[in-house]
């Protein structure tokens, strides 16, 4: 697999300066790809590449933003009409909006309309909201009621309070209520993609707000198959917290089960290996019950305090009586997202929130 910075190519360029010049006659192909390649290009990782290119770019469009916007949605237009798809490298296009539109709102907000079609503005709407926020919010609004459901998802994904990998939307953390009419909208969204990005924005919320978003679920509950998965998806944070009200929601008791015999197959973990664990779940229940089974994972930190991070197993009906014996891996694979520190870590067993056997192991 090649570095994320690597999208980028000659040829991508080269369609870039070919889809403008096809829009704006004047457009210098040669010279956009040979500002593109300067000397230092190769010493560019992703974010610096994308910012670049918006930057060389911003020097072949009109100096007019309302005119340059108008052009890159043009090309944009042009892309969707062909049957193109919007890569990453794409991002560029959201980029400029975001670089040189903050002071021109409603220019900006109809070229997000247009170029998340083609590819997504998540990142780039935030410092608008943040600029603008209700103006923006009522703009987000009509786009969660928009015919197009790349629009409705910008809606969605753009306004949550804690979007990774972007900037955080502080007044909604704050208080998400302004937002509230808009995910409501979307409570019976026919894209699955959609539903996801809802989902996705309550889980922002129920971090900051569990009780607003554990009212919105019992609002919602029955109004459909997906709008259940919807909220139960919302849920994921405050089950794996072991949220009480939650976890009562959904008719996960956490009594008369017992874990058992709790074997690590790998006390010592080598960094890149895996800790192998298994053991036995019994519900001593007379009727059959509904199980949630996660693991916790204490991961050592670079303060020598222990850090919890909480992975589902299963979750489904034992019956009255029922054993099962289960067996797990967890990597401990060198990842660019987490860091390991060498020492006791631990793990437990969760079930139906509550935490149950536990025992340490060692990293090295």
């Amino acid at each position: 697999m090649g570095l994320v910075k690597d999208i980028y190519t000659p040829d991508f360029y080269q369609s870039i300066a070919d889809q403008f010049y096809a829009i704006d006659p004047d457009f210098d192909r040669a010279k956009f790809i040979a500002d593109i390649f300067v000397s230092k290009f190769d010493h560019l990782e992703w974010k610096q590449r994308t910012k670049h290119t918006t930057e060389v770019l911003h020097q072949f469009l009109p100096k007019d933003f309302s005119e340059a916007a108008q052009i890159i949605t043009q090309v944009v237009e042009k892309l969707l009409a062909s049957g193109a798809s919007g890569g990453l490298a794409y991002i560029i296009f959201p980029d400029y909006i975001e670089t040189y539109g903050l002071d021109h709102f409603d220019v900006s907000v109809r070229s997000f309309e247009v170029i998340t079609k083609f590819i997504s503005c998540e990142f780039a709407v935030r410092p608008f909201l943040i600029k603008y926020q209700d103006q923006m919010i009522r703009e987000m609004e009509k786009w969660s009621r928009d015919p197009h459901a790349a629009v409705r998802r910008l809606a969605s994904e753009g306004s949550r309070p804690r979007l990774p990998w972007a900037m955080a939307i502080p007044f909604l953390k704050v208080d998400p209520s302004p937002i509230l009419p808009l995910l409501y909208n979307l409570r019976n969204e026919p894209s699955e993609t959609v539903r996801r990005s809802v989902a996705n924005n309550l889980n922002d919320i129920a971090k900051d707000h569990p009780t607003v978003v554990i009212e919105i679920a019992k609002k919602w509950k029955g109004i459909s198959a997906s709008t259940d998965a919807l909220i139960k998806h919302a849920s994921r944070t405050l089950l794996k917290q072991g949220h009480p009200e939650i976890l009562a929601f959904y008719g996960l008791q956490n009594t008369a089960f017992e874990v058992k015999n709790l074997l690590l197959k790998t006390a010592i973990v080598k960094i890149g290996d895996s800790l192998n664990f298994s053991f036995e779940l019994q519900n001593l229940h007379t009727q059959a019950q509904l199980v949630r089974l996660e693991y916790g994972i204490y991961y050592l930190k670079a303060n020598g305090q222990l850090s919890r991070k909480v992975f589902k197993i299963s979750e489904k009906i034992y019956q009255a009586g029922e054993v099962n014996t289960l067996s797990r891996h967890q990597s401990f694979k060198l990842i660019t997202t987490r860091k390991f520190y060498l020492g006791n870590h631990k793990l437990s067993i969760i079930v139906n929130g509550q935490e149950t056997l536990e025992t340490y192991f060692e990293l090295v």
